[in-house]
């Protein structure tokens, strides 16, 4: 089994696997994980069903700290990694917990499966389930 780094690489949305939110649906869908000194960074590029193409980016600190989420002035999100092949996010604002997502890399690591809940920017809960299949490694 490679020992690499299971989450380094590109990774493109599996739609047929995958169990999208009414409200979060996307058609297609690549991201990019690189490893950095505190964790990782993540960029996604997709588009929704109305066939805008959105963009995003995330920095995974895996310290189990609080840290700011930016662009969401008053909340926080709390990053760890729970296991080599797992990590685990909680969201929070004042009112308490609004958000959790577990990333997963399968044991061959060909699959990772975000699973995320919460409540999205127009307040409307919701829960998906994302699979992606391994485009690339990096190095």
């Amino acid at each position: 089994m490679n020992r690499e780094d299971p989450f380094s690489g590109k990774w493109e949305l599996n739609p047929a696997k995958s169990q999208f939110d009414p409200n979060h649906r996307s058609s297609c869908a690549t991201m990019r994980w690189e490893r950095t000194f505190e964790g990782y960074k993540m960029t996604a590029e997709g588009t929704v069903g109305d066939g805008r193409i959105v963009q995003e980016g995330t920095i995974f600190i895996l310290d189990g700290k609080d840290h700011p989420v930016p662009g969401a002035p008053g909340c926080i999100a709390i990053m760890s990694r729970s296991t080599p092949n797992s990590i685990d996010v909680q969201s929070k604002n004042a009112d308490g917990s609004f958000g959790r997502a577990r990333y997963a890399v399968s044991e061959d690591e060909t699959t990772l499966t975000a699973s995320v809940s919460g409540i999205d920017a127009q307040r409307r809960p919701f829960q998906t389930i994302l699979v992606w299949d391994r485009l690339s490694r990096e190095r």
